[in-house]
């Protein structure tokens, strides 16, 4: 059968379909991915209002975490006003070229830990800079996660409304804000 002048070939129109069919698919998923990645981590770029403040929006878990940066590599922290130093998972540490310093023992909510000392050239959220960052090497921690510490939020205005962490950067400050 012929219509407009083109033969008709048999199976073409299933492959076609199919074709249209994963399209669809594939488009759905990478929607549903995305939807789902933004519950999950919903400040892969944390915002910064007009005043230097970063807004945090709790994730999904009821945790404030975000992207930034420890020596220029991207990394996910976890604000944890629980841990006193950054902690490294020892995955990121040795990506990293991190040197092993003094062990010690961490206790940590799981119970306790080994760690080691070490320094970051820099640890970076947003507009916040923190230079030569004393962190531990923390065995044990989720590999794709950063603690952030206590040693970086201390210089910060931390205030919680609702679901959202504002870090307001403190006047006098080791941590250098672009204001």
């Amino acid at each position: 059968m012929r219509r407009h002048g083109y033969a008709r070939r048999p199976g073409g129109g299933v492959l076609r379909h199919t074709l249209v069919w994963l399209a669809i698919m594939a488009c759905v998923g990478w929607l549903f991915y995305g939807y789902t990645e933004g519950e999950f981590n919903p400040n892969r770029v944390p915002q910064v209002t007009g005043a230097g403040e970063i807004v945090l929006k709790r994730d999904r878990a009821g945790h404030f975490t975000a992207g930034g940066s420890i020596n220029g590599h991207p990394v996910q922290f976890l604000v944890d006003t629980g841990a006193s130093q950054i902690a490294v998972p020892p995955q990121l540490a040795e990506a990293l070229g991190l040197k092993r310093g003094l062990p010690i023992q961490l206790m940590t909510a799981a119970g306790p830990a080994r760690g080691y000392m070490t320094r970051l050239e820099s640890v970076q959220l947003a507009t916040l800079q923190l230079n030569n960052a004393a962190a531990i090497i923390a065995e044990g921690l989720d590999p794709g996660t950063v603690l952030l510490g206590m040693n970086f939020l201390r210089q910060l205005e931390i205030t919680q409304r609702g679901d959202e962490l504002i870090l307001k950067p403190l006047a006098r400050s080791d941590v250098n804000g672009k204001r």
